[in-house]
């Protein structure tokens, strides 16, 4: 593969992305149409393939190859995304009849305020349970009648620990979808969710990056900034990171001036981490890796291995509770290499025989 593609693909990406999720995104001619053709395998395979045609549809690219490969893949999640619903209203049904109350967490919860629906691709249902109501709920998703509808249950949440269970229900509310009523979480908490899931996974997805912009241009005006942030100045760092992210890479706007200026401080090495990984958005760094304990007698191999293993500095600041800030990353990737190595030799000392 040429070298200079992959070092730059993550900027075509970034550029392609653009306001992408507005009613009428603009600049569309911006990236050559030799360019889309190297970058459109990556759309298809991050998932951004749509937007990307959203924002194409009417510019001169429109009507080319390339551009129709991208709105066949808008087609299909339009396809997808009416299944994706009937399935929805059918477990959200299914548990309220057993009295069980659930929240949607990502999926038809963000993609509902895309242009149209079939913007966003959607894939497992995720939904959050109260924890006292988890063994209801799992006996009613590992049912017969609920087994096509693809949930994974959640009864704590990474993203929002920092937040009481019972607060999280008490703010959502309930949006129309059809005939059924899908519980949310309040915009708040979803953009809390959306940013430190962003993170946590090394924003590894650009996708994930248009849904906070999204959210960000589609705030209400009795938006409650502190309550987003939560109590935790650590969260609190990670959740403006997430959406300084969104404004330098994709183009997102911010109205509130304060948050606006706060955004705009993000370390200066985190958004070509980001690109770097945009490089390969089909997620290398998250494969399945063969097993350690097959190059224990192989120590050139082994070594090898590690440093194909090597933490994200994104992933290891979040993993060890760090903060994104302007010092090196090597202390968090460290303790993050080392918190692996110690599980590794743990589950071997298990798995052998005494």
């Amino acid at each position: 593969m040429n070298e200079s593609l992959v070092r730059s693909r993550g900027e075509l990406l970034s550029i392609a992305l653009r306001g992408s999720w507005r009613v009428l995104p603009s600049d569309s001619d911006s990236l050559p149409l030799t360019q889309l053709d190297a970058i459109a395998p990556a759309l298809c395979g991050s998932g951004a393939a749509a937007l990307a045609w959203w924002r194409l549809r009417e510019s001169a690219k429109a009507g080319t190859e390339t551009t129709e490969l991208l709105r066949e893949a808008f087609r299909f999640q339009t396809l997808h995304a009416r299944i994706y619903q009937t399935k929805l209203r059918k477990i959200f049904r299914l548990l309220r009849e057993a009295g069980v109350e659930p929240i949607l967490m990502k999926g038809w919860a963000i993609a509902r305020l895309y242009p149209r629906i079939g913007l966003r691709p959607s894939g497992d249902i995720d939904l959050f349970v109260r924890p006292r109501d988890h063994r209801a709920a799992l006996s009613i998703v590992k049912s017969d009648e609920a087994r096509d509808c693809w949930v994974d249950l959640h009864a704590r949440i990474f993203e929002l620990a920092d937040r009481p269970p019972e607060d999280l229900f008490v703010r959502s509310t309930l949006v129309p979808c059809d005939d059924e009523q899908i519980r949310v979480f309040s915009r708040e908490d979803q953009l809390a969710l959306m940013a430190v899931h962003l993170l946590k996974h090394g924003a590894w997805r650009p996708l994930w990056l248009c849904d906070i912009a999204l959210w960000l241009e589609s705030l209400p005006a009795d938006f409650d900034w502190r309550l987003c942030l939560g109590k935790s100045r650590r969260r609190a760092n990670w959740i403006v990171s997430a959406a300084g992210l969104a404004v330098a890479l994709v183009g997102a706007r911010i109205d509130d001036e304060e948050m606006a200026a706060r955004t705009q401080k993000i370390p200066a090495w985190l958004a070509p981490a980001v690109l770097r990984q945009w490089n390969f958005p089909f997620a290398p760094a998250h494969e399945y890796f063969p097993l350690m304990a097959g190059y224990l007698n192989r120590p050139a191999a082994f070594a090898r291995q590690v440093g194909r293993r090597w933490p994200d500095p994104i992933v290891a600041t979040v993993n060890v509770g760090g903060q994104f800030n302007q010092f090196p990353r090597i202390p968090y990737q460290m303790a993050e290499m080392a918190a692996r190595t110690a599980k590794f030799f743990w589950r071997l000392g298990r798995a052998t025989p005494a």
